[in-house]
């Protein structure tokens, strides 16, 4: 009796993960350095993985997932902002509506399925907003960026909305060089196309991008134009008191500012492609695609998304004429003054597996740590 009690405190006593994999060493083991939580190297169905995440702000609005099991292999990278709510509620249900509509569907992975997930997700959380309406106001003004990766079948789909990034490394010829290919889609206003897109949908509206301190925004206000979330930009019942006064528009809302529509890519998985990377933009904002596959590339598979993380904080205390040993002790909030939240995931492809619809014996299921 002592010892099933003692085995039920040990499989719910997670201090850092929140995923459901004890006893699973596919996994890898968790770690935790400071504001650093990091698995160097775990087993998913199609090779192995390295998984890293930094925080800055007092709460940590970066949340992360992998998930690996019959259906393939599901990664999720959910850059939050304005709170961790929206991007808690996207890692808690985005990949179980994938799987809901593909158990009615009984059909393996497609875009038009990762479409349905993202809108049932955008409009789960936009219920729980108006529930909470007159509780928790606020949350109506938290958002996240969604970058998904699906291998199913020798297949790989990409989705975002926002600005997180994937990208692959692929093998050219037989020269040992590695090419850094973008495969997602960036939806931040500082672009011209996304800024042109924006006013080709809202022909009507000067300022549907203002340029701000520097930065393009949406209405003054959001960089990025596509996210789950952020419902005061997208319906007028929530751009109204009590919400802060910062958030809202004076001029009525006759269309949503921004769209929870992602851009999806289906790429056929090739011999050379040896790696992928999904990161948060808190990662980008310091490293090129070029800059992150080559330290990959370089790198022993273990660890090597904490080697990328600690690149990008070793370019931010550069660019602030500082050591990274002087960064390391600055701790969480006053740490986003220095770097934002940044959350790393590489999976380094076995094609071996991948051809043979390999899947693992035990399903992997892991989040990074909500809070360090």
């Amino acid at each position: 009796m002592l010892h099933a009690l003692m085995s039920l405190i040990a499989r719910c006593w997670k201090p850092f993960g929140h995923g459901d994999d004890a006893g699973n060493a596919a996994a890898g083991r968790e770690c935790k350095d400071g504001l650093l939580w990091f698995r160097d190297i775990g087993k998913f169905a199609a090779g192995d993985f390295s998984m890293a995440v930094v925080q800055a702000n007092q709460v940590i609005e970066d949340q992360s997932q992998i998930e690996s099991g019959a259906f393939g292999t599901f990664v999720g990278v959910y850059d939050g902002h304005g709170g961790p709510d929206c991007s808690r509620y996207v890692c808690d249900n985005l990949f179980r509506n994938l799987q809901a509509i593909l158990a009615e569907s009984q059909s393996v992975v497609t875009s038009e399925a990762i479409h349905q997930a993202f809108r049932r997700t955008e409009e789960g959380f936009t219920a729980l907003v108006s529930e909470l309406w007159s509780s928790r106001p606020q949350i109506a003004t938290t958002g996240t960026c969604c970058l998904v990766g699906v291998i199913c079948r020798q297949t790989l789909f990409v989705a975002s909305l926002g600005d997180s990034r994937a990208v692959l490394g692929r093998r050219v010829g037989n020269t040992g060089g590695m090419a850094a290919i973008q495969l997602s889609t960036e939806h931040n206003a500082n672009f011209e196309a996304v800024r042109q897109e924006l006013k080709e949908l809202h022909p009507n509206d000067p300022q549907i991008v203002v340029l701000k301190h520097g930065v393009w925004r949406v209405k003054g206000i959001i960089q990025v134009s596509r996210s789950i979330g952020d419902v005061y930009m997208k319906h007028a019942q929530f751009n109204r008191e009590p919400i802060n006064a910062k958030f809202r528009l004076p001029e009525p809302m006759n269309m949503p500012f921004l769209s929870a529509n992602p851009t999806i890519l289906s790429h056929p998985l090739q011999p050379n492609d040896s790696f992928l990377i999904f990161a948060s933009d808190g990662l980008w904002e310091h490293l090129s695609n070029d800059q992150a596959v080559d330290i990959v590339h370089s790198s022993p598979c273990a660890g090597s998304a904490k080697k990328l993380v600690k690149a990008a904080l070793q370019e931010a205390a550069r660019k602030r004429e500082m050591r990274y040993s002087d960064l390391y002790k600055i701790d969480k909030k006053v740490r986003r003054h220095f770097h934002d939240d940044i959350t790393v995931i590489v999976l380094f492809l076995n094609h071996n597996l991948i051809s043979r619809g390999a899947v693992l014996n035990t399903p992997l299921t892991i989040r990074s740590a909500l809070d360090h």
